[in-house]
């Protein structure tokens, strides 16, 4: 389908593949104008049957998202301070996006801080350029808090104690040290990170929608299942999850002519189980 009259973003498809492009100079701010388009496009790519991954990047090597409007947060009201039962409009936005039932993937070269950093860790999966990209929550030396997430997804990713660390310490993390932490998923020279992103994303778009969407419900349920008392997650409600969404795309005829294609193909055979085929770097 057609992604027309976007201002902010550029968007090409191709082979299953969205790219979307953040071209909002001077430094790419997360404003209102980009949030919309981020919002539109969330809602297009759902509903677009030829697009199984979302790859966003940057036409500004420099910055990714530098961070959020100031002009936007100073905007906002002051004389609500309830606990809302609803989400906040931007929080429900990071999690549309985050629930997409298609793989994303942020490609990171430069600065990503504040909401900029908030953004990319609704994504499935973070790649970043060594010795260029820099993270970063520096709302508490303005006397905020993250408040588009960061304060929920980043213990998730890095743990309590480096997440406060990031949070409290207002410091830039470089991609080297967000790679150890767990905070993007792989950092990888310059010269090489887009040509590892664009075969991951060209594999996984090689695979049903049906499937990229069940691993991604799958997953989460591992996320998502309520703790014990010593913090575990209840692996038997996961489990049974997982089971259902196995049934659930078993039962589809994509899987079961997948299936006897491989075997056709000499799969259980040591001369097609020792093949390298799926290397990714």
């Amino acid at each position: 389908m057609p992604y027309p009259d976007y201002q902010l973003i550029r968007i090409a498809t191709a082979g299953g593949v969205c790219r979307a492009t953040i071209d909002h100079p001077p430094i790419n701010l997360l404003d209102v104008a980009l949030i919309g388009e981020i919002e539109r496009l969330t809602a297009e790519v759902a509903a677009d049957d030829d697009v199984r991954v979302l790859l966003v990047d940057s036409a500004d090597p420099d910055f990714f998202i530098a961070h959020a409007d100031v002009a936007l947060i100073l905007d906002l009201p002051t004389d609500d301070t309830a606990l809302h039962d609803e989400l906040s409009p931007f929080h429900a936005a990071m999690e549309n996006f985050r629930t997409l039932p298609k793989a994303t993937i942020a490609v990171i070269e430069g600065i990503c801080r504040g909401g900029g950093s908030e953004f990319a860790m609704a994504f499935d999966m973070r790649y970043a350029a060594l010795g260029k990209a820099r993270f970063g929550q520096p709302e508490v030396a303005l006397g905020l808090i993250p408040g588009g997430g960061g304060t929920q997804r980043l213990p998730q990713l890095v743990g309590r104690g480096r997440a406060l660390e990031v949070i409290l310490g207002c410091m830039d993390v470089d991609a080297a040290t967000a790679e150890t932490w767990g905070y993007i998923d792989r950092a990888l020279p310059t010269e090489k990170l887009r040509r590892f992103v664009d075969k991951l994303a060209m594999r996984i778009a090689s695979a049903p929608p049906e499937a990229i969407a069940a691993a991604k419900r799958a997953v989460d349920a591992a996320l998502d299942c309520p703790a014990d008392r010593a913090g575990r997650a209840d692996l038997a409600t996961g489990l049974r999850i997982e089971d259902q969404l196995f049934r659930q795309v078993l039962s589809r005829p994509a899987a079961r002519e997948r299936l006897q294609e491989v075997i056709d193909a000499g799969a259980q055979t040591r001369d097609f189980e020792l093949g390298d085929r799926r290397r990714t770097d």
